[in-house]
């Protein structure tokens, strides 16, 4: 038994997953010398520092909370600046490519929504001036719902990519550490961007959400990446 969450269930990232940033290397030791600070008689030891039991540390007297003398990171010399969430990740995907993948992913998935609604009945919408078929239009819009929902949740947590995006060279990525989303992140990014196009305002909503990347700085996200977290990324 592990106490490992199974890859895709939403907990921490697997630790094999070639997409996640990995932490900077130490360049080796060079010709077997012992390492820098060991205290094994090495010329090129660093001296110890006077200040490092005082509070703050340094001469020049640390934050409050560690780090460098400004207060910040210990590995920010000036301290107070956040590491760049970007930092390792490959460069973010043009908006345009990804408004074409979206098209490309509307489109396919349509085609099944299309040929389900006809063999459940509920492909046409009946329309006269007493009466509108509410049930077969609802019905529709279920189905388109459920398709799209379940079309990029599924594929978005199993590799980061739709069909669109594989085609085009992106992926999705955890804005955090860059790795493949989880089955929870995607459901989020798909439930933001397919709900409200399937009941309501299907041209609107997608011309906001997904076009509120051509505008977003510094990380190109729609608003279904800002409600989930995830930045779309190139892969090629």
């Amino acid at each position: 038994m592990t106490n490992e969450p199974p890859p895709g269930s939403g907990g921490e990232p697997p630790e094999d997953d070639p997409l996640r940033k990995r932490p900077p290397q130490r360049p080796p030791h060079d010709q077997g010398l012992p390492p820098y600070g060991s205290g094994q008689g090495s010329p090129y030891d660093a001296p110890r520092d006077p200040y490092a039991g005082a509070p703050g540390g340094g001469p020049y007297g640390g934050g409050p909370h560690g780090g460098g003398p400004h207060g910040g990171g210990g590995d920010d010399p000036y301290g107070g600046y956040p590491a760049d969430p970007l930092a390792g990740m490959p460069p973010l995907a043009d908006s345009g490519r990804r408004t074409l993948a979206r098209i490309i992913d509307m489109v396919l998935v349509f085609v099944v929504v299309s040929l389900l609604a006809w063999a459940f009945g509920v492909a046409q919408y009946t329309v006269d001036a007493d009466r509108i078929e509410f049930g077969k239009s609802f019905g529709r819009e279920l189905v388109a719902a459920i398709l799209y929902v379940a079309y990029d949740t599924v594929l978005t947590a199993r590799t980061g990519q739709t069909l669109g995006k594989r085609w085009l060279g992106m992926r999705v990525a955890d804005l955090d550490d860059g790795s493949t989303p989880s089955v929870q992140t995607s459901l989020v990014r798909a439930l933001v961007l397919w709900v409200p196009f399937a009941f309501c305002c299907a041209c609107l909503w997608t011309a906001v959400c997904g076009g509120w990347s051509y505008l977003d700085k510094p990380y190109k996200q729609g608003l279904h990446d800002k409600a989930a977290k995830t930045v779309v990324v190139g892969t090629r």
